[in-house]
């Protein structure tokens, strides 16, 4: 009743490709942070979805309609290659670009405005919120001169060392 290929009947292969690369995209969502680097096009994630989108429909096609073979494997890829592209360009892309932008260093939080939150002992540590575009950044805060500063002063950041932001009054610049 159905075409074969392989001794096997093709819903049979639909359906063992859509298991197994469906097991390899959880697998490689949940794995993907230890092996790294940016493979652009060639996403593993997008190249096992484009293969499970091709399997379902064309088992689901196989299945439920009397459409010829070769032209329910046509349709199949047309869709999986329609779906995986929006796939990477409206989920991955903004994904990989919104997680770069989160990320700062201490140099570029030199010059910056931060607002005590903590008060600022003489001879100790406070903290200070910077506020930012992506986020707020909290921040362990010391005198640059060695001096009290009080919760809710404005200060700028002059040097970061050791994760702990030396700052001075807004105002005493």
């Amino acid at each position: 009743m159905y075409m074969e290929l392989f001794g096997f009947d093709l819903p049979s292969i639909y359906l063992t490709v859509l298991i197994g690369s469906g097991i390899c995209v959880i697998l490689t969502l949940l794995l993907s942070d230890l092996f790294g680097g940016d493979v652009g096009i060639f996403n593993p994630t997008l190249i096992l979805a484009f293969f499970t989108i091709l399997s379902a429909s064309g088992y689901l096609m196989e299945k439920y309609s009397t459409i010829n073979s070769i032209i329910i494997l046509s349709i199949s890829a047309i869709i999986a290659l329609i779906i995986s592209s929006c796939l990477h360009l409206f989920v991955f892309i903004p994904l990989a670009n919104a997680e770069e932008s989160l990320v700062y260093s201490d140099e570029s939080l030199k010059g910056r405005i931060g607002k005590v939150i903590t008060t600022i002992p003489k001879d100790g540590y406070g903290e200070i919120l910077i506020e930012s575009i992506s986020g707020n950044i909290s921040k362990t805060a010391a005198s640059f001169y060695n001096e009290e500063i009080g919760f809710g002063e404005e200060t700028v950041v002059v040097e970061i060392k050791e994760n702990v932001a030396y700052v001075v009054r807004k105002d005493g610049i």
